[in-house]
């Protein structure tokens, strides 16, 4: 079976970063346990519980693009991907550092997680 390319790479990429949050996660809770205020544990977790429900998104893109091979979906995998960069690597770093700056940047990537979901929602509406 030939995968499209846009499902190889979701599906490789959403791999790659689950793979990563659960890294992540585990360094939260072990390693940041004991170093850092418990309401600044909860904005980590929040990071990576976030990070896990777009990883898995971008693996469902995956098999929806090689389902429905004409529809584009590369608008929400960018919007997710690049949504778990400003959102939940903004939180680590918030926690990790105590600069509020990259607490700032997090809204934005909540947006993109929006755009991306809302973006396949209109696509899947459209398919006939």
């Amino acid at each position: 079976m030939t995968l499209h390319p846009l499902a190889k790479k979701s599906l490789a990429l959403g791999s790659g970063l689950l793979a990563l949050a659960v890294l992540i996660g585990a360094f939260g809770a072990h390693g940041l346990k004991n170093l850092v205020e418990p309401e600044k544990l909860v904005t980590f977790e929040t990071g990576v519980r976030y990070h896990f429900y777009h990883a898995f998104g971008i693996l469902f893109l995956g098999v929806l693009q090689q389902l429905f091979q004409n529809v584009r979906l590369n608008l929400s995998l960018y919007s997710f991907f690049v949504g778990i960069l400003l959102f939940s690597f903004n939180c680590y770093l918030y926690v990790i550092t105590g600069i509020k700056t990259f607490a700032m940047i997090v809204p934005v990537g909540g947006l993109l997680f929006v755009l991306g979901w809302i973006v396949l929602s209109v696509k899947m509406l459209k398919l006939r």
